[in-house]
């Protein structure tokens, strides 16, 4: 079943002209062949596909990676990955839904990857938080990455979450706590991390597993210290004004590969990842390979440094000239 978000209602009209032309006998009773009109559509909807997604605006991009169909890390784990395992709890609590990682195959070679994972309908939503992780969920992943220290595997993460949990049990259970904990021990290990925002990528509860060699960003996801929403309520006093904010925060892919801070933007298929999943996956896992090649040539005190000076890198200020006496 099709999902057509506002800004695709032009396409969404022509589509269904299509798919009324297709309900129709290739020939009526007078012998009239619909083929060259079902033609004449198709291309009508492609010319207008490419011009509505090559001219995306910062809050449409911000829709497609909240779409509903859109491809979830389960999702990848079945296309992009092969032999998953799940590895459940963090040991202390309980087992976070909304953090999945495990061991699994990444062409060929073994890996621990570590997700956060979003609900397709009311009932999986209230089972994975809507994406939302607990402090148990990172704490489920920092046990995961300890392991794949301990083993020497390469660790993947992808990310996609509009924020980690802001309720009263996280916070009595030290969210923040958990999350800085995550940032310094991901800077520590000895291991290649290769981290890929393929949705969502909000604030510290992305972050919280975000911490790579490599920051890689699927062209219509975004990452950003606050969700638009948020920034509308705060500056504007109206959350109506999120395309606003998006824009002015460059949060988008491209925005994020100008200023540094993503590694590469991976291209999706014409009209977002949920239009073709499994092309989406096939340039996740060579993407991943791709980098995940790069990091390994390096040696392992390099490979720090290198994680180190790239963080520190993010967010330039000026100080001012003190003023003479």
């Amino acid at each position: 079943m099709r999902h057509y978000l506002d800004f695709e209602k032009p396409i969404a009209e022509l589509q269904r002209k299509l798919d009324e032309l297709r309900a129709h006998p290739e020939t009526d009773s007078l012998g009239i062949s619909w083929e060259e009109e079902i033609q004449g559509l198709e291309r009508k909807i492609l010319e207008a596909q490419k011009q509505l997604y090559s001219n995306l605006t910062s809050w449409q991009r911000v829709q497609l990676a909240r779409h509903p169909r859109r491809p979830y890390t389960l999702d990848y784990l079945r296309t992009a990955f092969t032999e998953f395992e799940e590895l459940h709890g963090d040991r202390l609590f309980s087992d976070d839904r909304a953090m999945v990682g495990g061991f699994a195959k990444l062409g060929g070679r073994r890996v621990v990857v570590i997700g956060t994972q979003k609900g397709r309908d009311t009932k999986e939503n209230i089972l994975r938080n809507f994406g939302s992780a607990h402090p148990e969920g990172y704490r489920k992943a920092l046990r995961l990455m300890k392991l794949a220290d301990r083993f020497g595997l390469p660790i993947v993460t992808l990310i996609d979450t509009a924020g980690a949990y802001p309720g009263i049990g996280a916070e009595e259970r030290h969210i923040a706590e958990a999350i800085a904990v995550n940032l310094r021990e991901m800077m520590v290990f000895e291991v290649p991390i290769i981290a890929c925002v393929i949705g969502e990528g909000g604030s510290g509860g992305a972050l919280g597993i975000g911490v790579a060699d490599r920051v890689l960003i699927l062209e219509n996801a975004y990452y950003s210290v606050i969700s638009p929403e948020g920034c509308a309520a705060i500056l504007w006093k109206d959350r109506t004004a999120a395309p606003k904010a998006a824009e002015a925060l460059k949060i988008t892919a491209p925005h994020l590969k100008a200023a540094g801070l993503v590694d590469e933007v991976l291209q999706e298929p014409l009209g977002g990842a949920h239009h073709d999943p499994d092309a989406t996956a096939t340039t996740l896992r060579e993407g991943l390979l791709r980098h995940l090649d790069e990091v390994q040539a390096l040696s392992k005190e390099d490979r720090l440094a290198r994680r180190y000076a790239k963080f520190r890198a993010f967010g330039h200020f000026t100080e001012p000239k003190p003023v003479a006496a």
